[in-house]
């Protein structure tokens, strides 16, 4: 009987490739890595006329005395002046600093309670509800636009439609657009009511919750509050975390409402001069660019500053279901 080898299952049975053969893959790898370059470079373009060069532009024109009617190659460099002036010398800047600040803790904590509670009620099988869904996101839709703005203006003064509410009930109604004391509570009433972004987010979030949980801790005789609190908000915690950073961003970011209700000049007694609307005010209103600049990287630096503080903390409330902390 013949005895047969069996075949070695590394020895290589193909044609070897050859050096042109390498040359010719290797070609065909880099005309790929060039097609997606040239299918990428309207972004990265974009990227650099829109974002790139502006930022680093501005970031040189914080350290200059720039004020937009002097020829560029004429700008005087003052180095860290504008921040010291920005730090010791410029009572507005620290105004405009608490207003935001008091803004921004006041109307973000209420707007998510709003859009949570909301989101809860909406969770139901209820005839029309998803008729209640789209009515409460409209508002989001107008975003910051400048129309919504004038209507709430409107709205707020002495002979809005506030008023005439408060009318029927027998209450005197105010100028609330224009009394200091209230001006900035109009703007917040007004950020909470568009509330509908992060209540579809917690929507979605509400939807992903298991109902064996609540079984669970219904048979442990938990009622609705303490279901709500041992299961729902841990449940929740990484979609209230990504809604809390969004808002809260966003809060420190207000301009359009407070530029329309106050003119552009953050009245009435500047108690609507939110940061960036200072920051408008100082760059094309007072002309002073360069000290613009070194108001827009700081703002920059604190809002990085504040998510990192976010990031940082959340590992010891947002749960995932993975059971792992992030």
């Amino acid at each position: 009987m013949a005895l047969t080898t069996a075949p070695d299952p590394t020895r290589r049975t193909g044609p070897v490739p050859t050096p042109a053969g390498r040359r010719g893959v290797g070609r065909a790898r880099h005309g790929d890595g060039l097609a997606g370059y040239v299918f990428l470079s309207p972004w990265l373009l974009g990227l650099m006329a829109v974002t790139a060069i502006p930022m680093l532009l501005s970031l040189y024109l914080s350290f200059t005395n720039y004020d937009i009617l002097t020829p560029f190659s004429e700008v005087e460099w003052v180095g860290f002046a504008n921040y010291e002036r920005m730090f010791t010398a410029d009572p507005s800047y620290w105004h405009s600093v608490r207003v935001t600040l008091t803004f921004a803790l006041i109307a973000v904590p209420l707007k998510l309670a709003a859009a949570l509670g909301v989101a809860l009620l909406l969770n139901r099988a209820w005839r029309g509800v998803g008729l209640f869904r789209g009515l409460f996101y409209l508002p989001s839709l107008l975003g910051g636009s400048v129309a919504l703005a004038i209507v709430w203006v409107n709205m707020f003064n002495r002979e809005g439609a506030f008023n005439s509410l408060l009318s029927v009930f027998g209450i005197e109604g105010k100028p609330w657009v224009n009394d200091p004391d209230w001006a900035l509570e109009t703007l917040m009433v007004l950020a909470i009511w568009q509330f509908g972004a992060p209540m579809v987010i917690f929507l979605a979030g509400l939807k992903q919750v298991p109902t064996e949980l609540y079984e669970a801790a219904s048979v442990d005789g938990a009622g609705k509050w303490r279901q709500f609190v041992a299961v729902t908000l841990p449940m929740l915690s990484p979609v209230i975390f990504f809604n809390l950073v969004l808002e809260t961003i966003n809060g420190f970011q207000g301009f359009t409402a407070a530029f329309v209700l106050s003119n552009g000049t953050g009245g009435p007694v500047d108690s609507t001069l939110m940061y960036t609307l200072n920051l408008y005010i100082t760059g094309f209103t007072n002309l002073e660019m360069g000290y613009a600049s070194a108001m827009a990287w700081v703002f920059l630096l604190a809002i990085a500053i504040i998510t990192a503080i976010f990031f940082s903390t959340g590992r010891f409330w947002v749960h995932y279901s993975d059971g792992e902390d992030r």
